[in-house]
C-alpha cells in the first residue's frame, strides 16, 4: 500500500494540495509543505485514538457514515465555488476530535516550521481534515476494515516508511510539544534535510523540502 505522501505526490495529491491553496489563499508551495507534514501528524493521532477500542469504534463509524471517500470523486466541484461551510464546520469538528487540547500546540509547530502564522495553518488543516478522512474511508471500504486491528492496521500502513522508528519520534514530537518550539527544533534538522539519504518520513521530507 502506498503511503500518505505518495498520494500527495500524485495527480489526486496535487489537486487537493491547489485546492487547498485557493481556498486558503496561501502559496501553493507552503501549502505543499504544510500538508505534507500535517498530514503524518494528524494519521498518527487517528493511530492513537484507535489504541483504545472506543476510539477505533468512534473512527470506524465516521468512516462507514459520513466519511466513505465520496468527497474525493469531486474534488473540482468542491473546490470550484469555494468550499462550503459544512465542509470547514466538520474539519474543525475532526481536527477537535483527532487533536483535542493539543490543537494549538500542532498548528504553532507546523506553522514556524512552514513559515506560515498559526491562524494560516489551521485554515488549511480545516480544509484538508474532511479530504483525508475521505482517503480513509475509501481506503477502509476497499479492505473491508471492520474493527480496531484493522483501521490500526491501515493506519500503520499509510504512515508506513523506511525508518518507521525515526517517523514515530518525530510526529509524537509535534503532538507532544507543548507549544514552546523546542522539540520542535529537535527534529527541524531531520524533516529540513538533516537526513536526506535516510529512507521514510524523514528523508521524503528532507527531500521536498530541500527543493528536489
Amino acid at each position: 500500500m502506498s503511503g500518505i505522501l505518495d498520494l500527495l505526490n500524485s495527480d489526486l495529491g496535487k489537486s487537493i494540495i491547489s485546492g487547498v491553496a485557493g481556498q486558503t489563499k496561501q502559496p501553493q508551495n507552503k501549502t505543499q509543505d504544510v500538508l505534507t507534514m500535517a498530514l503524518p501528524v494528524l494519521m498518527q493521532a487517528m493511530k492513537r485514538n484507535a489504541s483504545t477500542p472506543q476510539g477505533a469504534d468512534g473512527l470506524l463509524n465516521a468512516l462507514n457514515n459520513k466519511h466513505d471517500g465520496s468527497i474525493l470523486d469531486n474534488l473540482g466541484g468542491l473546490f470550484g465555488g469555494g468550499v462550503d461551510n459544512d465542509v470547514l464546520d466538520d474539519g474543525g469538528k475532526i481536527l477537535g476530535h483527532v487533536l483535542g487540547n493539543k490543537q494549538q500546540n500542532v498548528t504553532s509547530a507546523l506553522g514556524a516550521k512552514a513559515g506560515m502564522d498559526a491562524g494560516s495553518v489551521a485554515q488549511i488543516l480545516k480544509v484538508a481534515a474532511p479530504i483525508l478522512m475521505g482517503v480513509l474511508g475509501k481506503q477502509s471500504r476497499q479492505q473491508k476494515v471492520s474493527n480496531q486491528g484493522g483501521i490500526e492496521s491501515l493506519l500503520g500502513g499509510l504512515l508506513s516508511g523506511n525508518s518507521p522508528q525515526q517517523e514515530q519520534s518525530f510526529l509524537e514530537s509535534i503532538l507532544d510539544a507543548d507549544g514552546d518550539g523546542s522539540v520542535i527544533d529537535d527534529v527541524a534538522g531531520m524533516v529540513l534535510g538533516g537526513n536526506k539519504k535516510k529512507g521514510g518520513l524523514g528523508g521524503l521530507l528532507g527531500g521536498l523540502f530541500g527543493g528536489k
